[in-house]
């Protein structure tokens, strides 16, 4: 399978944007950018909202029978690993090896030793086009990147080599996920886990590092801007190298994880992919199910009350509903609105403060991250919130397809 040189994943917690989300992404394609559609949704939301990997696979593709697309789409088994695939394998076509929790576990001597022969090809120092700094080949960098990322990598191939004896080589699309850690990986760390994965003989098309500064849930980019650069332009630098001397899939491409609404770098990654004519996969989740909630506050009175119910009940429970999100959120309590106050709010004031718009005053980021992680609250409504969705399908579907477009799409590719 071919994922194509630009994909974008669209997230869905409870299945009913499919269409508005696959609208957002036909508009690109009118301009003349190839985007591929990839529907994600991990094991943990699936558990938190008690759906299943069937219910992302119909979706799909209805909204591609429904609009007539005629393109290439999948559907992705998002950070899935050894324990929980098998639920994934029938409906899926591409699958987010999540390894992270495996970095810096020890690996057995014999592969440490083999990684490090297999290194002797490299020389003393390997130079990678476009980058000044050469990498210094020592036995201590070797020991040093093996006990940090060659257990994960061994993982990773053993997550692979169990989905391709069920699905078939080249039947799916393999993605290499090492996001969700603490520290980032370095270009130089990436140069040798992109060895570690071609030593495996996984033929992965896209990996997603941890890349500097936060990455925070459905916000804005917050770190070092000018250090983000210079990481991801190495990045795609070492990417292609690898590609040619180790033999890895030629349409291997830089994946970036919980990559709804980083404005701040989207210009940087648009310049550099194409200043060196490189693909990108861009993954986002919950930014469709906070369109949702702004959508439903907009619509009228029935809509506006659910969507203050929601947040008053995700601030009751905050603490609940951020654990399994710690290091990806980051919010100021005391940002935060009060019930009583919020309970006064129209559905523009309520809209306008969820909406990521950059620079609007009503904006408030740590409003919009706890109702980012409360679609548990929702998911407890049942019908009350999902049937809103249908009824109100109209405002809501164009709030997805607004947000997917015009502030991530145009942004990502200068359209």
């Amino acid at each position: 399978m071919k994922l194509g040189k630009y994909s974008f994943g669209v997230g869905d917690r409870f299945n009913h944007e499919g269409q508005a989300q696959l609208r957002a992404l036909m508009k690109a394609n009118a301009k003349g950018i190839e985007v591929t559609p990839v529907w994600n949704k991990s094991n943990r939301e699936h558990q938190i909202v008690h759906s299943e990997p069937a219910g992302t696979r119909i979706e799909a593709n209805e909204a591609v029978k429904e609009l007539g697309w005629e393109g290439p789409y999948c559907v992705d088994a998002d950070h899935i690993n050894l324990t929980n695939v098998d639920r994934f394998i029938d409906y899926s076509d591409f699958f987010t090896l999540d390894v992270a929790m495996y970095i810096g576990n020890d690996a057995a001597s014999a592969d440490v030793a083999a990684f490090k022969k297999s290194c002797e090809a490299l020389g003393e120092k390997v130079t990678i086009p476009g980058i000044e700094e050469a990498i210094l080949i020592s036995d201590e960098l070797l020991d040093e990147v093996a006990s940090k990322y060659l257990a994960a990598v061994k993982e990773a191939a053993k997550i692979y080599a169990h989905i391709e004896s069920i699905k078939g080589k080249g039947n799916f699309v393999t993605e290499v996920s090492m996001d969700e850690v603490e520290a980032p990986q370095t270009p130089v760390d990436m140069f040798f886990i992109l060895k570690m994965i071609a030593n495996e003989n996984i033929p992965a098309q896209t990996i997603a590092p941890k890349f500097t500064g936060r990455f925070n849930k459905g916000v804005d980019y917050v770190g070092d801007v000018d250090q983000f650069t210079k990481e991801f332009e190495q990045d795609v630098l070492v990417i292609d190298y690898a590609v040619k001397e180790f033999g890895l899939p030629e349409d291997l491409k830089l994946s970036v994880h919980s990559g709804s609404d980083k404005f701040t770098i989207y210009p940087i990654m648009a310049n550099i992919i194409k200043k060196y004519d490189k693909g990108l996969h861009v993954k986002t989740a919950g930014t469709t199910w906070l369109e949702e909630v702004i959508g439903l506050s907009i619509s009228g009175d029935e809509g506006l009350a659910v969507a203050k119910e929601i947040y008053i009940k995700a601030l009751e429970r905050k603490d609940e509903l951020c654990a399994p999100y710690a290091d990806v959120i980051d919010i100021d309590d005391a940002a935060l609105p009060s019930p009583e106050e919020v309970l006064s709010w129209s559905g523009e004031k309520f809209g306008n403060t969820l909406r990521h718009i950059p620079g609007h005053a009503d904006y408030n980021l740590n409003f919009r991250q706890l109702i980012h992680v409360g679609y548990k609250v929702a998911a407890e409504m049942g019908d009350g919130y999902t049937g809103l969705l249908k009824k109100y399908s109209d405002v809501v579907g164009g709030c997805v397809e607004e947000n997917i477009y015009d502030r991530h799409l145009k942004r990502l590719f200068d359209l």
